[in-house]
C-alpha cells in the first residue's frame, strides 16, 4: 500500500506541522520538509525534491516577503518549483506567506496591505458568481488567527473565496486542487506560543501605531482551546478537498 507523500515548505524554525499533523497521522502519510529557515541570508543554494516524489504540498507561513528575492534568493527557486508543481495538476495548500507564494507563482502581485492584521478576526466567505461547478465552500463567517503585513492579489483565473475589512483578499482557489489562505488555519496553542515569543510579536508590530486590526499579546494568547477548532477543521476540509481525486 502506497502512502500519501506530503512535503512541507517551512520558513519558521520550530513551527512544526501545525494542526494538519493529526490529519497526516490518520492517513499514515510520509512527510518530508524543506527547511528554508535554515538557509543563511543571501544563500541561493537549495535542494528541492523531485516533482514526482510529492503528492501534496503544504506551504507554511514566514516572516519574509515573497518580494525579498535579493535577501532570500532561494525564493526564486521555491516559486518556480511551486508553479511547476501546480502545472502538473497536483494539490497545494498555502497558509499566509504560503498563500502569497502560490499567488505570486501564478503571476499575481503581492504588496503591503493597507494595515497589519494581527490577532483573532472574522473572515467572511464570499458569494461566488462563477460557472465553475466545483467550489471549496468557506463558512459565512469564521474567526481565525491573522498575522501578516502583506497581501496577495487574486491570480488570474482563480476564484476569490473570502474577505474581511482589514484585508479583502483572504482566500482563493485555483483550479480544483489549489487553495491559498491569507490567515492561519493551521494554528495550534503550541504554534501560538511560538508566534508570541522570541520577539515575534514585537518584530511584527514594530513601526506601527496602535491599530484597530492589531490585538495585544494578551488578547491573542488568552483564548480557550475551542478558539482553534473552527479554523483547524476548515483546514482539514481543505486538505480533503484538494486530495480527493
Amino acid at each position: 500500500m502506497s502512502h500519501l507523500r506530503v512535503h512541507y515548505f517551512q520558513h519558521i524554525a520550530h513551527e512544526g506541522l501545525g494542526s494538519p499533523e493529526s490529519w497526516l497521522r490518520q492517513r499514515q502519510a510520509d512527510v518530508t520538509t524543506t527547511e528554508f529557515f535554515a538557509l543563511p541570508q543571501g544563500d541561493s543554494h537549495i535542494v528541492l525534491p523531485s516533482l514526482d516524489e510529492v503528492d501534496l504540498l503544504i506551504i507554511m507561513g514566514g516572516g519574509m516577503s515573497v518580494n525579498d528575492e535579493d535577501i532570500y534568493p532561494w525564493l526564486i527557486a521555491e516559486k518556480k518549483w511551486i508553479r511547476q508543481f501546480i502545472e502538473l495538476g497536483k494539490p497545494v495548500v498555502g497558509l499566509c506567506l504560503g498563500g502569497q507564494l502560490i499567488a505570486n507563482s501564478l503571476g499575481a502581485i503581492v504588496t503591503k496591505n493597507k494595515v497589519k492584521e494581527i490577532g483573532w478576526w472574522n473572515v467572511y466567505g464570499k458569494p461566488v458568481q462563477t460557472s465553475h461547478s466545483d467550489i471549496f465552500q468557506l463558512p459565512d463567517s469564521i474567526v481565525a488567527l491573522s498575522w501578516h503585513g502583506d497581501t496577495f492579489e487574486i491570480p488570474q483565473g482563480a476564484i476569490w473565496l473570502a474577505e474581511n475589512e482589514a484585508c479583502p483578499h483572504q482566500a482563493f482557489q485555483y483550479g480544483d486542487r489549489v487553495l491559498g489562505f491569507q490567515f492561519h488555519p493551521e494554528i495550534t496553542p503550541q504554534n501560538l506560543v511560538m508566534f508570541l515569543s522570541d520577539n515575534g510579536y514585537d518584530e511584527m508590530t514594530k513601526d506601527i501605531q496602535v491599530s484597530a486590526y492589531v490585538q495585544s499579546p494578551e488578547q491573542i494568547g488568552d483564548v480557550s482551546i475551542e478558539q482553534f477548532h473552527p479554523a483547524n477543521q476548515l483546514l482539514e476540509r481543505a486538505l480533503d478537498y484538494v486530495t480527493r481525486k
